[in-house]
């Protein structure tokens, strides 16, 4: 199966100017063949050093009520902090995540729903994000938390 091509807009946050590294990083990694973000309708459209921001689709990932499934923004909030953790750990180094939490605040039920991880600590070893999952009003709908290990990149990959 051939690597769908994914946009994704180069970002800068403040001081923090994106780099070629950071967006070699983010395009290794949006380059793999299977990802579940092809499926969900997901997309990058920012990413920097200490913002990384995602979209997803209501349509399509709906639980049985109609309203957007958990699921789906837990997906949304590992992948958008999974990014920003590799940015983060740098090309020779892999994110993992470890730990992720969600709480749903209200539910979503059309539209695209937007997350925007931030750090909350960047650490050798770990790197923790807050991700803020809104919907197109502006409202929020869910804040979730993920834990990643930054890992040596194994020398097969």
């Amino acid at each position: 199966m051939e690597a769908k091509e994914r946009t994704t807009v180069p970002a800068t946050n403040g001081n923090s100017p994106v780099n070629s590294a950071n967006d070699d990083v983010v395009r290794n990694i949006l380059a793999a063949d299977e990802q579940l973000i092809d499926r969900m309708g997901m997309e990058i459209t920012e990413h920097g050093p200490d913002r990384v921001v995602g979209t997803l689709p209501v349509k399509g990932n709906r639980q049985p009520y109609g309203l957007l499934h958990g699921g789906a923004n837990a997906v949304l909030a590992e992948t958008i902090g999974s990014v920003a953790a590799a940015i983060h750990a740098g090309p020779e180094r892999i994110a993992v995540g470890l730990e992720l939490s969600c709480t749903h605040h209200r539910s979503a039920t059309e539209g695209i729903v937007t997350g925007v991880a931030t750090p909350v600590h960047q650490g050798r070893g770990t790197a923790t994000y807050e991700i803020v999952i809104t919907d197109e009003q502006g409202r929020r709908t869910c804040t979730a938390r993920l834990t990643c290990v930054l890992r040596d990149r194994p020398a097969d990959s």
